[in-house]
């Protein structure tokens, strides 16, 4: 791994490097501003810098578009009104207190997130939306698992639900499945591409040529799922 960096007009673009036993250079732009670029191992330091050269404005109308979403992300409340993720679509939210219950409850009814709580503490609000979306995350996962098994020989010897900053799913060494609680707030259709990315990790625990080969005969368009976890997961927040 190495760190590069190429002008183009007045900003600086600076990207990684990790060269791999592959045959094509592959570049992706991940929120909020990060720039990878993945090349063959006899790839020279000069293709590389050409490649992103051509490749700059494409890469600078990501990080621009990565911006602006970032900084909706920032200034998201629970208030009546605010708009919360759920399977790819929008909700609003509509508060109502009642000072006769003991902690929020949240449910999603005709098109709309409502909570009921004893109180309109932020902190409070939070964490019961995050406790219902861990729930529903779980719910989710685990019956896509159940529905991709039979494409695979192996099992998940466990299926949880963390935090996760950096990621949307891991694979552990024992072959358990763990999942960031915000995963379903994606479309239905990236959902499956998260699990499936996983299960694949049972047999090729590294984003190695196998692991795409084997992901892509399961799931033959991945890339379009992927892409967007790309443009638009920085909004997967509360």
């Amino acid at each position: 791994m190495m760190i590069r960096s190429i002008e183009y007009g007045t900003r600086t673009i600076e990207f990684s490097v990790e060269f791999r036993k592959r045959k094509s250079m592959e570049i992706s732009v991940e929120p909020p501003n990060i720039v990878n670029v993945v090349v063959p191992l006899d790839t020279t330091v000069e293709m590389i810098d050409q490649k992103v050269k051509k490749k700059a404005q494409w890469i600078v109308q990501k990080l621009f578009l990565f911006k602006d979403m970032e900084y909706q992300k920032i200034n998201r409340e629970l208030v009546n009104g605010e708009s919360f993720m759920y399977l790819g679509r929008n909700y609003s939210l509509q508060l109502i207190k009642d000072e006769n219950i003991k902690e929020p409850n949240v449910k999603l009814f005709q098109g709309k997130f409502y909570i009921t709580t004893p109180n309109m503490n932020q902190d409070q609000l939070r964490a019961a939306l995050e406790k219902w979306y861990r729930e529903k995350t779980l719910e989710k996962v685990s019956e896509k698992v159940s529905y991709f098994q039979h494409l695979f020989k192996k099992k998940p010897n466990g299926i949880k639900v963390k935090e996760q900053h950096k990621r949307w799913a891991s694979c552990t060494s024992k072959n358990e499945l763990l999942f960031n609680w915000r995963c379903v707030m994606a479309p239905s259709h990236v959902i499956d591409y998260i699990v499936v990315h996983e299960m694949c990790h049972m047999y090729h625990p590294n984003h190695s040529q196998e692991f795409w080969d084997l992901l892509s005969s399961v799931m033959p368009d991945y890339e379009r799922r992927k892409e967007w976890l790309k443009n638009f997961g920085v909004r997967m927040d509360l």
